[in-house]
């Protein structure tokens, strides 16, 4: 598809969102609280949710000289297309599965369930089922409610991804613990092993548009190896990579190759989030180790981001759950928020060149209506590995449609 059509078709999705809080009043149901949900007479509540987002980027600047960087191309087609259900009853218990029809993935597949309800005493909730794995505050936060387009290269590379499993969760005012087991292969098939992981944060100022986060994450995967369909055996491995900060490419210009040998996975992180009325700042480091086995050397990958964020037009970020979500626009014009992010990740380790990732993102984000989002987000990029370096600049936009 042409730029120009490209464009046009993300514009054209922005300009019929814009329109229709304009014309809301003449609608026999409003656009911010569509008919997406049903309530039973005991207070179980059935719910359809999605998140299409469709996405164009177009690459400039140097593309690197021999490197991977030479196959970026400018693109344009859906991101993400999620849609899912889900079935409450407050207080009691949540079941929540969700498919993305793009990337054939499934996502969150699981059950959560109070204790309060099964035992009379709060102790927490517990989940089973398919869900995220706790380290990286970035990626556990709604795909929906991303501040930037992409994320991190830290987070992309670090974080685990989704597994199968349990997990233990107590939320109070000023503290939350999670702990959790993941057992088994993904829901598609792969990634066979254990995992135990973990989450503590601390809020000592937790209002309504003022929250102070700080928090820590673990996790020690034990891969297991397996056998294809053929009968040939793998061995357990670890693979640590990044996107140059655009999801429609399968680029990486950092990459550790397939580290055979691994014994355990490592991860660890730490996480700050400051909100103070339209303004907010969420900053993160995060550090991952394959201890590997025969001989082969120990590698280690770590890297880190900044991201402050200021609403022009005087809202906050909403933080629930330990995390932060979408603005929610208190204007007929919606909610305007303006973003810039800085960070790297090293994958130089070990004997083995990764490579070495920087990046700066600045963004924009219009909030038209609780369902309706646009964003546009200029990259700069600084990719090294080994004798071969990198230097791609990007523009990116999305228009996204949500419930």
């Amino acid at each position: 598809m042409p730029r120009s059509a490209r464009y046009a078709l993300a514009l054209s999705a922005a300009a019929l969102a814009a329109a229709a809080p304009l014309v809301q009043a003449a609608e026999p149901w409003s656009l911010e609280n569509w008919p997406t949900k049903h309530a039973f007479a005991d207070g179980t509540e059935l719910s359809a949710t999605a998140n299409w987002a469709y996405d164009t980027v177009d690459f400039s600047g140097d593309r690197g000289y021999g490197s991977a960087a030479t196959a970026l191309r400018d693109s344009g087609h859906y991101r993400r297309r999620e849609f899912g259900m889900s079935l409450k009853k407050k207080d009691v218990y949540d079941f929540t599965a969700v498919y993305d029809f793009e990337s054939k993935l499934w996502l969150d597949v699981a059950l959560r369930m109070e204790t309060k309800a099964l035992f009379g005493t709060d102790l927490g909730r517990l989940r089973v089922g398919y869900f995220k794995t706790p380290v990286s505050m970035e990626s556990v936060a709604a795909s929906r409610a991303g501040s930037l387009m992409e994320l991190s290269a830290a987070s992309q590379a670090i974080y685990q991804g989704r597994r199968t499993g349990v997990e233990w969760s107590l939320e109070r005012p000023r503290y939350a613990l999670s702990a959790a087991y993941f057992f088994g292969h993904d829901l598609q098939g792969d990634n066979p092993g254990t995992t135990a992981a973990g989450r503590a944060v601390w809020t000592p100022i937790k209002e309504k548009a003022r929250v102070l986060h700080l928090g820590m994450t673990g996790s020690v995967e034990d891969p297991h190896g397996y056998r294809d369909g053929r009968g040939a055996y793998f061995g357990p491995a670890a693979r640590f990579r990044a996107r140059p900060e655009a999801g429609l490419t399968g680029v990486r210009l950092v990459d550790s190759g397939t580290l055979r040998n691994t014994d355990k996975i490592v991860r660890n992180g730490l996480e700050a989030l400051w909100i103070d009325g339209p303004w907010s700042a969420q900053a993160e480091y995060l550090h991952a180790t394959a201890q590997r086995e025969n001989g082969a050397r120990d590698f280690s990958a770590d890297g880190y981001y900044l991201t402050g964020s200021w609403v022009l037009t005087g809202e906050s970020r909403p933080y629930n759950g330990n995390n932060v979500g979408n603005v929610k626009p208190a204007h007929r014009y919606g909610a305007v928020e303006l973003l810039a992010r800085y960070g790297e990740l090293d994958l130089d380790d070990g004997g083995i060149a990764g490579g070495r990732q920087r990046d700066l993102t600045l963004g924009m984000n219009w909030y038209l209506t609780s369902h309706f989002k646009c964003q546009a987000n200029y990259v700069r990029v600084k990719a090294d590995k080994g004798p071969l370096s990198a230097d791609p600049s990007m523009l990116e936009m999305r228009a996204q449609v949500q419930f």
